[in-house]
């Protein structure tokens, strides 16, 4: 059994979703939550004390994800950014590029995914709004309920397309 860590990065709240192969090759939900990142009180300076401030517990929480689970790999969705808002991408680099940081640290390979395609995997549409994506999740998943918030869902759907790419490609 194999064990995926998806993850939907976030300056604020990053999604999390561990997932198993089981026999048959479906899925088993393992565990899922958020990452919550610092407060950085005070004004943000964009790249400085703040910033570093709110990275911590990312790097934190996600180390102890992943010395918990000992994921085989870490899924992550790639960032994507509008050129109306290019300090917003700037700043989820910095979140993502920490998160790497940390599963890096402790051998995880990581494996990233756009967001286009990880929708499409699971709803056969590239442009899936969220309520959508977290109603396939739970399909997928066999869960109770839909996954709340959203970026666990995303993050669970992170890993449900790697399964499905390293099923088909051979790679995990």
């Amino acid at each position: 059994m194999a064990r995926i860590l998806g993850i939907d990065p976030g300056l604020n709240i990053t999604g999390y979703g561990v997932v198993e192969t089981v026999t048959g090759g479906g899925l088993r939900l393992c565990e899922a939550g958020v990452i919550r990142g610092g407060s950085g009180k005070g004004s943000d300076d964009a790249g400085g004390e703040k910033l570093a401030q709110r990275l911590v517990p990312l790097f934190e929480g996600l180390t102890e994800i992943i010395e918990q689970y000992k994921p085989e790999v870490m899924a992550i969705e790639q960032l994507y950014s509008h050129y109306k808002r290019p300090t917003t991408a700037i700043l989820m680099g910095h979140a993502r590029g920490v998160l790497c940081l940390a599963a890096s640290r402790l051998n995880v390979p990581v494996r990233s995914y756009a967001s286009t395609q990880v929708k499409k995997i699971l709803t056969g549409n590239g442009r899936a709004p969220k309520g959508q994506m977290q109603t396939a999740v739970q399909h997928e998943m066999n869960l109770p309920t839909t996954p709340e918030p959203p970026d666990v869902a995303d993050a669970l759907a992170v890993a449900i397309c790697h399964h499905y790419l390293s099923r088909h490609d051979g790679m995990m």
